[in-house]
């Protein structure tokens, strides 16, 4: 048997979290499968997260004759930033960098904005729905924390934060809007455009050629935006979970 790849790895922050040892990988294949079971036995692994490509289904089907279950699809977008001006802002938001002061008000609309998010964390009957609408807000608290001077935004109507959108360069070449929220009483109502133009202004700044985003396969009111704004589906990935016991 081959060895592990060093792509799996502990969760602490899920072990944390929900008080189970946990594992991930991303990029799991058929071929990988027997010894990524085997280190999951050997660490006594109670839940295993993995994703594979959607395009790969030799990978998914191996998955389900192992008894993993599907919890969600994760589609990545891309936009030609070359190829694509940036639109006017429609100004139903003011969006700009957040203060070093607002990261609760920030923290309380990432908490609402993902309350029974349905990522695959929600999806799985055996996790505490409580303790998975508070992942979402520990990865924007952490997101804040490490936030440098311009990358982290918010959005506010009449004074008041309503949502916020992380970005991040992944190489020279391409950056990401990988983290965001919009309060639930606001949703609908164009503020998701407003972050996509100061997104495109803030990649195209450091001269990246290119922009990405990803967002569940089910969500199909962001993928309307991103079609409109000139993205287009670049890749996916399938979520799994697999119990132990």
């Amino acid at each position: 048997m081959s060895p592990v790849s060093y792509d799996i790895f502990i969760s602490d922050i899920d072990k944390e979290r929900f008080g189970i040892k946990t594992a991930r990988i991303i990029g799991l294949t058929a071929d990988s499968l027997p010894s990524i079971l085997d280190f999951c036995g050997r660490e006594k692994v109670a839940l295993l997260i993995a994703r594979c490509n959607m395009a790969d289904l030799s990978a998914a089907q191996a998955m389900e004759k192992e008894g993993f279950l599907l919890m969600d699809t994760l589609v990545y977008y891309s936009l030609d930033l070359a190829r694509q001006s940036v639109p006017a802002d429609n100004g139903v938001a003011r969006v700009r960098t957040i203060r070093i002061d607002e990261e609760e008000e920030m923290i309380s609309v990432a908490r609402e904005s993902f309350r029974g998010y349905f990522g695959h964390y929600h999806a799985d009957p055996r996790l505490d729905k409580s303790k998975c609408d508070e992942a979402y807000a520990d990865w924007a608290r952490k997101a804040f924390a490490s936030r440098n001077s311009e990358n982290f935004l918010a959005g506010e109507i009449g004074g008041k934060i309503i949502s916020f959108g992380v970005l991040r360069i992944n190489n020279p070449d391409e950056g990401e809007m990988f983290l965001g929220g919009i309060h639930p009483n606001f949703q609908g109502q164009g503020i998701y455009h407003s972050f996509l133009c100061k997104a495109m202004e803030w990649c195209l700044s450091k001269n990246a050629k290119k922009m990405i985003i990803s967002t569940q396969l089910k969500n199909i009111p962001v993928q309307k935006v991103l079609i409109k704004f000139g993205f287009e589906i670049s890749s996916g990935y399938y979520t799994y979970h697999k119990w132990f016991y």
